[in-house]
């Protein structure tokens, strides 16, 4: 780590939703992503540590598979509040503040839309070409999970996915 205090990594992402046994379903039956951690938090450093004096959690951290994070176990945490459950933000736009997404890298985007929209995943959009920035010439989508939480595939175009050791399908 970093001596001046920068910081070091992102050492995961974490997302409330509402019932955590469907979303451990989704996140890894429909996405993939490998379940490595379960469990049950009622405590005072909990509480203390989100602000919620009546706290009591359900939590369920998660990896990509084949890919471990330098600083932690998981990359995703999801966490269902039992006690202290706040309103559901339905239907929180993605142009609004406080509107939050975690986009994955893949392979091959149009396989993979295709295959999340084989489990009825809710889609704000398919593939788009991205045809400015520093992703130009690759796709990207933006889709829902069951809580209405935005998440994105992105596929980066040729020449960035060979640099970066990622093998694109033929027709890419």
């Amino acid at each position: 780590m970093n001596a001046n205090g920068m910081f070091a990594d992102v050492l995961h992402v974490g997302f409330t939703v509402t019932d955590i046994e469907r979303s451990v379903d989704w996140y890894g039956r429909v996405l993939g992503l490998e379940l490595i951690h379960r469990q049950h938090s009622d405590n005072a450093y909990i509480r203390a540590l989100v602000g919620v004096s009546d706290a009591v959690l359900e939590v369920a951290q998660f990896a990509l598979p084949g890919s471990p994070p330098r600083f932690s176990t998981h990359v995703l945490e999801l966490i269902q509040y039992v006690e202290g459950q706040g309103e559901h933000a339905v239907g929180l736009g993605v142009n609004q503040a406080g509107a939050a997404h975690l986009g994955f890298v893949v392979a091959d985007i149009h396989a993979k839309c295709s295959q999340l929209l084989a489990e009825g995943v809710d889609f704000v959009n398919l593939p788009v070409l991205v045809t400015e920035g520093a992703n130009a010439g690759g796709y990207a989508c933006y889709f829902r999970d069951p809580d209405g939480i935005v998440l994105e595939l992105m596929q980066f175009a040729p020449q960035r996915a060979q640099r970066l050791g990622i093998a694109l399908p033929p027709s890419s």
